[in-house]
């Protein structure tokens, strides 16, 4: 319902970019230029100053962005109302999740979704825990899956399940046979962790820190944004790891690498989001709830399926 103008400047405004904007918007940046072109014709003043790369707004462009997001948000809430009064819930959900819950459990989460409401739009952004957070807090994100517990006052949040975080490492690794792993056990070992905002990394810097350990004594071999990295380098011997159990199951019956439990054992949350006063839709109720029940099954399936394959 909202004017295609508005939607194509709020999307520049907030990506920084004619180009990321085309690719958020799924259109090419010419169309992109063009429709701000247009936008600017029709207040007769320029919104956007373009130069070295680099878009800022003019004080009319300001302006324009403030209005842009609250007739933005009422489109959205008046398709949400109208589609509710159908019983049928349609319309856009703006979706955020960390990286690993995008990888090993929104696929599941979404295609059920999508067969019990084929006319909802899932709109999915990854990124690490805290950036989902905080942008769920901003109300960029309708709702967000994090693997952090939030205690930010503008999010209301659901515990929906948790999965067993392991030590990784190649079957050859001098830590590959032990039962459990202390942090004394590890803290001279090469240590691959993950970059900064990720949940997993936070939870294993609390781990060490817990048995008296700063992360100034752990030997730190690479940071990375990656999970599928840190797997590979792993793999190869080069240091250890820690990912959740869900995300290794694949990895450990395949043998190319080896899961071990934390004493004391450490889990990371699966944890839904939503703005604690945004405007509640049936849409967005409805998506947590589903999210909270799938992640649970989910959950329940990933640790009986590692019990099948005898990790604890």
């Amino acid at each position: 319902m909202a004017d295609r103008r508005l939607q194509v400047f709020h999307a520049v405004a907030k990506h920084g970019s004619f180009t990321r904007a085309a690719e958020h918007l799924f259109m090419t940046q010419p169309a992109v230029t063009f429709q701000i072109k247009q936008l600017e014709e029709h207040f007769n003043t320029r919104l956007l100053e373009r130069g070295h790369g680099h878009i800022s707004l003019t004080p009319a462009g300001e302006v324009v962005l403030a209005y842009a997001e609250r007739i933005l948000g009422l489109s959205d809430e008046l398709e949400s109302r109208v589609s509710e009064l159908t019983d049928e819930l349609a319309g856009v959900i703006n979706i955020g999740t960390s990286t690993t819950i995008a990888a090993y459990w929104l696929p599941q989460l979404l295609e059920r979704f999508k067969r019990l409401y084929p006319r909802v739009l899932p709109r999915v952004v990854v990124g690490n825990s805290q950036l989902t957070e905080d942008r769920v807090a901003a109300r960029d994100l309708d709702i967000g899956l994090i693997e952090i517990v939030s205690d930010q006052p503008a999010i209301e949040r659901f515990s929906a399940a948790k999965d067993d975080l392991l030590v990784i490492c190649a079957p050859t690794h001098p830590l590959a046979k032990a039962q459990s792993l202390r942090a004394e056990d590890l803290v001279q070992h090469p240590f691959i962790t993950r970059d900064a905002g990720n949940a997993i990394r936070e939870l294993a810097e609390e781990f060490f820190n817990a048995a008296g350990l700063p992360m100034s004594e752990v030997n730190v071999c690479a940071e990375l944004g990656s999970l599928a990295t840190v797997k590979h380098l792993a793999a190869e011997g080069m240091g250890y790891g820690v990912a959740s159990r869900a995300a290794i199951l694949r990895d450990l019956r395949e043998g190319k690498l080896v899961g071990i439990p934390l004493e004391p054992r450490l889990y990371t949350p699966l944890e839904v989001i939503i703005p604690r006063d945004k405007f509640r839709s049936r849409l967005i109720t409805a998506f947590a709830e589903h999210a909270c029940k799938v992640l649970a099954e989910m959950a329940e399936d990933v640790a009986l399926r590692a019990k099948k394959q005898g990790i604890a």
